[in-house]
């Protein structure tokens, strides 16, 4: 409890599920703390749940909070670049995340996930594998439950997917193992540029035993070998401690060229959920996990829900829910490991974050497909195809193409864009996918 010694005020920025999840496990440490919470909303989800002792200035901030408090939690939604956040950081104010404060407490080993694509994937099948070598799991941070949330139960293992946003409040998280899965651009309309994006990201390694680095991408490499543990590589491509090997005729993954599973036997579809499946493979045979006891998980795992998930099939023509790909990157992965008979309807569009969609026209010119756009900035995937047309909504589209749709046909959603001008958020713009298509199905 070191970390404590001389913070007697806290203040919180930021409500919702992670600022609920930081305020419960303040209330509880033993070192009685006095904790406020700032929430710029007028009405912040969850005040309700707030306890008594805990006060709430909501509607704007509170700047003579900030500078009263010893420590900051500030939420990852919150730039750290936010005027009122600089204040406090140039009056020598500590400012965390709720990953750093579950660094203060976990005792228990971690193994971590970040990347622009793909983390969320890699997170999930990581627990469900350990899970299935008999260990007591706990699976969160940007992926489901808060990070602090997971410490009420005890486990053997944690993991947690980590957002480029958590990472830059994060100091002191020691990982067992830790990888950087990829770097594309997003967010940029929170960073000056791909080097400050990188640089937030490249934090995970801080005090990782194993970073485990993506052999086909070298911005996934810590800038110097000297300041962080042991560097693993995996690739699809044989040659790397963690690979994918071919045995008369067979893929393989593999360790250090020893077989593990057949790549054949793998559940999920897609060139990129062979990597992801290596990763979660390599995070835990770097924490001492005998995974030869769980590998039966891969045969059945079949992906999370908005990720590349087969939602209905029904006369030949497969309804895929790609809601989370909210990036370019995201789209190209989708689309890359696709085998279709017929067409491909396309859904893409909503809000673009200021990214380049051109990347996505070479590979849409091999495909046999039918671009449907749609949101704020759908009408900036007009030049990436002929067959390219402007819809006002997902339901206008599924209306216009399901007659013309035939057995080998695919519709899929996978919108390279964020949601929030037409939806809450990615799962909500899924689930309207999901109802619509079981409905036309």
């Amino acid at each position: 409890m070191e970390q404590w010694q001389g913070i007697n005020n806290v203040v919180v920025v930021g409500l919702g599920i992670t600022g609920l999840s930081v305020v419960k496990h303040l209330v509880k440490l033993p070192h009685k703390l006095q904790v406020r919470v700032i929430d710029t909303r007028d009405i912040p989800p969850g005040q309700e749940q707030l306890p008594e002792s805990v006060e709430l200035h909501s509607g704007g901030w509170n700047v003579p909070w900030l500078l009263d408090a010893d420590l900051i939690v500030v939420n990852p939604g919150i730039a750290l670049a936010t005027p009122e956040i600089q204040q406090a950081i140039a009056a020598n104010i500590p400012v965390v995340g709720d990953i750093e404060l579950f660094a203060w407490a976990v005792n228990k080993p971690v193994v971590a996930i970040t990347g622009s694509n793909g983390k969320s994937t890699v997170t999930d099948l990581t627990g469900v594998l350990a899970k299935a070598c008999g260990l007591s799991v706990g699976v969160g941070g940007n992926i489901g439950v808060p990070a602090l949330d997971l410490l009420q139960d005890d486990r053997d293992l944690y993991v947690l997917e980590l957002s480029s946003f958590q990472l830059e409040t994060t100091s002191s998280l020691k990982l067992v193992a830790a990888t950087f899965l990829n770097l594309s651009e997003d967010h940029m309309d929170r960073y000056d540029g791909m080097a400050q994006y990188r640089q937030a990201k490249l934090r995970i390694f801080n005090h990782a035993q194993t970073c485990i680095v993506n052999a086909q991408d070298k911005e996934t490499y810590p800038d110097s070998s000297d300041s962080v543990g042991k560097i693993a590589e995996f690739g699809l491509h044989a040659g790397t401690e963690f690979d994918v090997i071919e045995v008369d005729g067979v893929e393989y993954f593999s360790h250090n060229q020893n077989v593990i599973f057949p790549v054949s036997e793998l559940a999920l579809v897609g060139r990129h959920n062979v990597a992801n499946a290596l990763v979660a493979l390599a995070l835990l045979i770097e924490a001492g996990v005998n995974v030869q006891t769980g590998l039966n998980a891969l045969k059945t795992y079949s992906g999370l829900t908005h990720r590349c998930q087969v939602v209905a099939d029904n006369r030949g023509i497969k309804w895929v829910n790609d809601s989370k790909a909210t990036n370019v990157a995201s789209t190209l992965a989708a689309l890359s490991g696709l085998n279709i008979a017929g067409k491909l309807y396309l859904l893409v569009g909503g809000m673009g974050k200021g990214a380049d969609f051109s990347e996505l026209a070479p590979i849409l010119a091999t495909l046999n497909v039918q671009l449907c756009c749609f949101g704020i900035d759908g009408h900036e995937f007009l030049p990436l195809h002929p067959s390219a047309k402007l819809f006002d909504s997902m339901a206008e589209i599924i209306e216009w193409a399901q007659p013309q749709m035939l057995a080998g046909d695919m519709i899929m959603l996978s919108p390279a864009c964020a949601s929030f001008d037409q939806f809450n958020n990615f799962m909500a713009r899924g689930d309207v996918f999901t109802e619509l298509a079981q409905q036309y199905a």
